[in-house]
Formats: structure tokens, C-alpha cells, sequence
């Protein structure tokens, strides 16, 4: 083969594994902005990733060039609050569980863009019921199981996925983390007074290393543990304590008060019995799946949670979750629909997938309504997306039409 030949199939081949440009327009029925008023047969378009125009049909030009979508209902791309996905996998084997790491109780140093596989077929599954954003990483189970992130569910690598590398250090405040046989933790005094020793250390390691300035001899020996915790002690990071006991719950509000540090409280299946406590102290709440079973420390959840919250002015959002069982994933999307249909309506359960989500986790800048200026992430349904009889037939993100169907 020439070289002349060989650089005309290189540059061929590179054509095909790039991208397509992302300009798209989706027309719906109904545009739920999320952010302000629906709009009757409205149209969002998106140009080279971003969201350039949002409104009814009649005032919006669609470019030429631009491909065109339709559906009956057309939402921002969903997020989900927590999850393991992509950690976890769809075979439910032990190649694709790298969700929980139990080798020690304090792993706080654990990367969750490491194990996080974006071509995992579980990631397209829950990408094609309209989620285009997750925050996920290492499940409960240890006392501090490792970091989560914020990716897009775009396939290809973590990096190209990856909107916030480190969100929060996952702990857990329950009975999956304690351990027995004389093992640490063994009980709820010895969990907490774990916690306080790696955060004091953590606190001891940043004073040595300002102490010790541009001196690099004074300076500490480069310590993982400690310097993620040292992004948590700078309100850098938050930590996301899965606690579903109004004592556990009660707990983590007084950690995060002893340390002035960052908290977003998981799960919280008893936070109803907190609701004035948890108001004072100005923590989010991401409210357990509503579909979770009632047994063990979750035995007292209720559906009604997410609406009491909400009533109160508590920040919420809604969550897929983890739990040791198969399918160990759900869809936010149906644990939605379940808050939707118990007080917290339509409306308000589509801000808990969306917006709210995205406020909470400190990425309403990108995603969570459709707005000018924002990703180009979009969902699209052929009824209400909150009704079973209803089907996902279309999703974007950044412009990309990612899947196309009826699911």
C-alpha cells in the first residue's frame, strides 16, 4: 500500500471512531424546563454539545443541518443521586463487583474512577430509561468504603465521562459496616471514635504541611488516607454517610458539626423523626430508594419521606441505591414515579431526578434543567415518564444522540 493509500485509510478510520457532531433538535408535545414553565409543543435545540435555544415551536428556528427528534414528553436528562453502577455490573459476578473493597474498615483513598467501567452493559441499560448523569462509587458496607464521582453515562472511557472525579467519601453508619468476632468496628462508640481518629489525623497532617510551607523536608510523607480526608476537613469534599437510624442519623449531624465539614446524608430511611434536626443543620438529604425493602435498619422507611422532607425545606433528591441482592441497580426513573404518586407529584419528583439533583451535588451549572448555556442532555418519552404504560424512546447527551428505541 502507498503511503498516500495508508494516510487515506488513517484519516477514514479516524472519521469513523470520532463522534458525530452534536447538533440535534428535539421537538415535544410537552418540554418540562424544570427550571421555569412547561412549554406546549415546545423545541430544544442543541449545537456542538450545549443547549442554544429553548421554546414553543412557533418562535424557535430550527438550523439546517440539525438533526430532529420527537416525542410526546421531552425532559432534562435524569440524574441519579447515588448509585454503584458502573462499579457494579450486570452479571452480578464477582469480575464485575468492584463496588465494596472489605480487605479494612478506613479506605478513603479508593478511587472510584478506577473501577468505573463505562462500557458496562448496566450503564446502558439505566442510560436507556433517560439517565444521563450518576453519582456513583463505592457502595455501604465499610466505614469509610472509598470515593464517588459524577459521570455522564456516555460510553467510551472514564475520562470522557467523568463530570467531578471526587464528590464525596462514602461512610457508613450502619450494620453492614460493623464487623464481628472481636473485629473493628464492632458497635456504634467504636465506629464513631474510628471516624474521629482518621479525621484527627487527617487534621494533623494539613497543619503539619502549612506549618511546613514551601519547605519540602518539614513536609510529610505523602499519606493517600489523609489527603483525601484533608479535602473533606477544607469543605472540599463532603461526606456521604449512609445512615438510615434516627440514632445513626443523629450521629452523623453531630460529626459533621464537631468538624465543620460538608455532609449529605444517604438514605436516611428515619430522617422523618429528624426533620427539625436535620433542617438546622442545613444537610441534603438523598432520601433511600422507595422501593427498597422494609427490613433491618430500613424497616421503617416510608414512601412519604421524600414529600415530608421537601415540605420542610429540606434539600432532597431521589437515588437507584445499593443493596447486597441481585439486581443491586434500580432505575431512578421508578423510584421516582413511586415519590411522584406519594405526595411529593409530578413536578416535584421530576425536580428530585434533575435539578434538585444537580443542585445538590454542586453541578447545576451543567445539567439538571433545560437552559441555554447548559449540556446538551435530554431525555424523551412517549407519555408521562412517571406512568409504567410509558416508554423511554429517546436520549442525548452533550448533543449525542446515545440511544434511540422504546424502552
Amino acid at each position: 500500500m502507498t503511503t498516500r493509500n495508508t494516510i487515506t485509510v488513517i484519516s477514514l478510520l479516524t472519521l469513523l471512531a470520532a463522534p458525530l457532531a452534536a447538533q440535534v433538535a428535539i421537538k415535544g408535545g410537552r418540554v418540562h424546563t424544570v427550571s421555569g414553565d412547561v412549554i406546549e409543543n415546545g423545541v430544544v435545540v442543541i449545537t456542538d454539545g450545549r443547549i442554544v435555544a429553548v421554546g414553543p415551536a412557533d418562535g424557535v428556528s430550527i438550523p439546517a443541518g440539525h438533526r430532529v427528534l420527537e416525542g410526546a414528553v421531552v425532559t432534562p436528562g435524569l440524574i441519579d443521586a447515588h448509585a454503584t453502577v458502573g462499579l457494579t455490573g450486570i452479571y452480578n459476578q464477582k469480575q464485575d463487583q468492584d463496588q465494596l473493597e472489605s480487605s479494612e474498615p478506613i479506605q478513603p483513598q479508593l478511587q472510584a474512577t478506577d473501577a468505573y467501567n463505562a462500557r458496562e452493559q448496566l450503564v446502558d441499560w439505566i442510560r436507556s430509561f433517560g439517565v444521563t448523569t450518576v453519582h456513583t462509587g463505592h457502595a455501604p458496607g465499610e466505614l469509610v468504603s472509598g470515593q464517588t464521582a459524577i459521570l455522564k453515562t456516555r460510553s467510551g472511557t472514564v475520562e470522557d465521562a467523568t463530570v467531578v472525579g471526587t464528590a464525596a467519601i462514602a461512610v457508613t453508619l450502619a450494620e453492614s459496616a460493623r464487623k464481628e468476632g472481636g473485629k473493628s468496628p464492632g458497635n456504634r462508640s467504636k465506629m464513631m471514635a474510628m471516624l474521629r481518629e482518621a479525621l484527627v489525623a487527617a487534621r494533623d497532617y494539613v497543619g503539619k504541611q502549612e506549618r511546613a510551607g514551601d519547605d519540602a523536608d518539614k513536609r510529610p510523607g505523602l499519606n493517600l488516607k489523609n489527603e483525601a480526608l484533608a479535602g473533606v476537613l477544607r469543605g472540599e469534599t463532603p461526606l456521604l454517610i449512609t445512615a438510615n437510624r434516627a440514632i445513626d442519623i443523629a450521629s452523623a449531624l453531630r460529626l459533621a458539626k464537631e468538624f465543620e465539614v460538608r455532609l449529605w446524608l444517604d438514605g436516611a430511611a428515619e430522617a422523618y423523626l429528624l426533620i427539625d434536626e436535620i433542617k438546622a443543620a442545613g444537610v441534603p438529604v438523598i432520601v433511600h430508594p422507595l422501593m427498597q425493602r422494609p427490613w433491618g435498619e430500613a424497616e421503617n422507611l416510608s414512601y412519604e419521606t421524600p414529600a415530608k422532607l421537601r415540605a420542610a425545606g429540606i434539600p432532597i433528591a431521589l437515588q437507584s441505591g445499593f443493596e447486597g441482592y441481585v439486581p443491586k441497580v434500580r432505575v431512578v426513573l421508578f423510584e421516582a414515579a413511586i415519590a411522584a404518586a406519594n405526595g411529593l407529584g409530578m413536578e416535584g419528583a421530576l425536580r428530585a431526578i434533575t435539578l434538585d439533583a444537580a443542585t445538590l451535588l454542586g453541578i447545576e451549572e451543567r445539567v439538571g434543567s433545560l437552559e441555554v448555556g447548559k449540556d446538551g442532555d435530554v431525555a424523551i418519552y412517549d407519555g408521562d415518564p412517571f406512568e409504567y404504560t410509558s416508554h423511554c424512546v429517546g436520549v442525548v447527551i452533550d448533543g449525542q444522540v446515545v440511544f434511540e428505541g422504546s424502552r
